[in-house]
């Protein structure tokens, strides 16, 4: 699957603009941004891509600033040596976890140690939905529960959720990339204990898990808390992130909907993973 990277370059009110870009964006399709100086990278599948829906984003930001883009085709053979170059550097989270890439040498220490060539699939750790999940895992008993990681993406989720002692694991998503990569990143991390699909919540008919993980976005998540909780047995925990703060009264009003409360939320450059317990 071939990706469009737009490139959004930003004169003034920099992070602001970028954090609601990102949020925007992923409203109509993008999976990953890049934050590179005054510029956003922002990725989403080449058939998915409608530039008509670009320019009322853009013109719809009112605040003071000069925001251009232009749009580049990145071809699935490129992409592992695009991430070497430009993006995927090493990254320690809550000083227990290391994400870095075979690539990598002087990688630091840390109880675990996550191996992850990306490749088309999104979820290095350096976004913050990521690392607010990866948080959450750090601080959750794991040991013997089964986990579902939805919209895997590299798997890095299932991974760490392995070696903090989940068992069993599935991982699922609706890119076919990203079911080869978590494939071939499990083998790099000598995990055995994680079945990939390829799909969508459809696939989660009749089966039931101790945590949910899904990292996705506002508006698949919101169709999908109904078969989450379907999914969960009293006192069982579902963690959603991908998201933005001003949408948790939307995902905590479907969530109660469906049987969630919600225990608390933590936040991170506005990006928010919360924490829901099925009771």
């Amino acid at each position: 699957m071939n990706y469009i990277e737009l490139r959004f370059s930003i004169s003034d009110n920099v992070e602001i603009i970028q954090n609601i870009l990102s949020a925007e964006l992923a409203e109509i399709g993008f999976e990953s941004f890049v934050e590179e100086g005054n510029d956003l990278l922002a990725y989403i599948p080449q058939n998915q891509y409608d530039e008509s829906l670009i320019l009322p984003i853009v013109s719809n930001i009112f605040l003071e600033a000069e925001i251009s883009f232009k749009a580049m085709l990145i071809e699935t053979q490129n992409w592992n040596e695009e991430w070497e170059k430009n993006y995927f550097q090493p990254i320690v989270i809550g000083d227990k976890c290391v994400i870095h890439s075979t690539f990598h040498q002087d990688v630091p220490r840390a109880e675990y140690d996550i191996l992850i060539d990306p490749k088309m699939s999104f979820g290095t750790g350096h976004h913050e939905t990521t690392s607010l999940v990866i948080g959450e895992l750090l601080k959750a008993d794991l040991t013997g529960k089964s986990l579902l990681d939805m919209g895997c993406g590299t798997c890095i989720l299932g991974i760490l959720a392995s070696m903090r002692g989940a068992n069993p694991i599935t991982a699922i998503d609706i890119d076919e990339w990203c079911v080869e990569n978590s494939l071939e990143n499990l083998k790099l991390n000598h995990i055995s204990n994680v079945e990939v699909l390829l799909g969508d919540a459809k696939l989660l008919q009749g089966r039931k898990f101790d945590i949910i993980l899904a990292n996705i976005n506002r508006n698949i998540l919101l169709n999908d808390i109904k078969t989450y909780a379907q999914c969960l047995s009293q006192g069982s925990e579902l963690y959603m992130s991908g998201f933005y703060k001003t949408d948790i009264p939307a995902i905590e009003a479907e969530s109660n909907k469906n049987g969630l409360k919600m225990s608390y939320y933590e936040e991170k450059n506005n990006w928010i993973v919360t924490r829901f317990v099925k009771i």
